[in-house]
């Protein structure tokens, strides 16, 4: 349908486009877009040539939203994408869809695909800073940078709540499952033996990611009784603020049943070794990709009752919701799962039904197709 139709992602990142939207690459070829990738190129361009994508290096700094590099950035784009020619620019993440937006706009490209994954530490603060960032945020996308042609691709509802996104705009919203995970790729093995509790965070290390305060749990149900242990997995994101340092990660690794591995590879593997995917955000997620891994390996999940977290994982079903920056209550779930482990077991099953369920990368993959298709069929390219 799309054969001879041109589409050109913008993402800030390589590794972030590889690590959780290569599905959305293979979607557009099925359709038969020619697609290329407009990214800041490190390690990954041979991981997205091989979609059959053609990659496009662009420069931009993205530990801020200063409207100066922004500005500039964009224009480079503009320039970039006037050469492509694209039918339908697709926006990955706030950054890309501030800075990509208005390089569309410049380049007159009415077709776009704004791809919110979350707010990140903006979505996170409670403080009125965070509430007038949220507020303009909004401002910028549903004015400025909204089209006729525009469509918004979101990962869980409160997202779409937003930006001010309702049943009135139904044709204009897709929700799909995260990035979506391959179920062929992630399974369900025996949990390791039930004492101790083994207790996982797979992410980046950030305080918006709420690690201190499962330290602070974890600290809390041991001192109860409770035989629960604690691996951190992941590296401080040096362009995000709100990154933990590597000194006060190995001093956590000091204290008794906790241990910073660093980055891993092998998600897999880790996920083997332990009965609980972790993630007790402060919020600002899209649906994190941890929970997809962990969900699909068959462990009970234990996470913040915040946007994003809750769309995969119902309270006592999947695995327990707790209230963000709350160490008792994750510490009383910590404590809870390590006297019960056919719960701990229950949870895990359900888990991997959940993310059978709509979750999977081919889910993902079809809901973008149709998207795709939609917005082809709306009318004349502006090319």
């Amino acid at each position: 349908m799309a054969l001879g139709s041109r589409l050109a992602f913008v993402v800030t990142e390589d590794w972030f486009l590889v690590s959780h939207f290569l599905p959305m690459v293979r979607a557009a070829r099925e359709l038969g877009f020619e697609v290329s990738v407009v990214t800041r190129v490190r390690e990954h361009r041979a991981a997205i040539e091989a979609e059959g994508a053609r990659v496009v290096p662009l420069e931009a700094d993205r530990k801020s939203l200063n409207p100066m590099a922004a500005g500039d950035a964009a224009g480079r784009l503009a320039a970039t994408l006037k050469s492509i020619r694209p039918d339908i620019v697709h926006c990955i993440a706030l950054r890309s869809i501030l800075v990509g937006g208005s390089a569309a706009l410049m380049a007159g490209i009415d077709r776009r695909v704004y791809a919110l994954t979350g707010l990140g530490y903006l979505g996170a603060r409670p403080d009125l800073v965070g509430k007038a960032a949220r507020t303009a945020i909004r401002a910028v996308i549903r004015g400025a940078l909204e089209s006729r042609g525009t469509r918004y691709l979101l990962e869980n509802e409160d997202d779409g709540r937003l930006l001010g996104l309702g049943p009135a705009h139904v044709g204009r919203v897709t929700i799909v499952g995260g990035a979506g995970i391959d179920p062929g790729r992630w399974h369900p093995t025996p949990l390791p033996a039930p004492a101790p509790l083994r207790v996982a965070i797979v992410a980046r290390m950030l305080w918006s990611k709420g690690i201190d305060v499962a330290v602070a749990a974890l600290r809390l149900a041991r001192a109860g009784g409770s035989d629960v242990t604690l691996s951190l997995y992941g590296a401080p994101d040096s362009a995000n603020p709100r990154a933990i340092t590597d000194a006060q990660l190995r001093a956590w690794s000091t204290e008794p049943g906790i241990a910073w591995h660093g980055p891993t590879s092998d998600a897999a593997g880790i996920w083997r070794d332990h009965h609980v995917c972790c993630l007790p955000s402060r919020g600002g997620e899209g649906l994190p990709r941890t929970l997809l891994e962990g969900a699909a390996s068959g462990r009970a999940i234990v996470t913040s009752d915040v946007p994003g977290c809750r769309r995969l994982v119902r309270d006592e079903v999947e695995g327990r919701l707790v209230p963000p920056d709350d160490a008792a209550a994750l510490a009383r779930v910590f404590a809870d799962l390590a006297a019960d482990p056919d719960i701990v077991a229950r949870m895990g099953a359900a888990a991997r039904a959940r993310v059978l369920d709509g979750f999977t990368e081919r889910h993902v993959m079809e809901a973008v197709k149709g998207l795709y298709r939609s917005m082809l069929d709306s009318g004349p390219s502006r090319r």
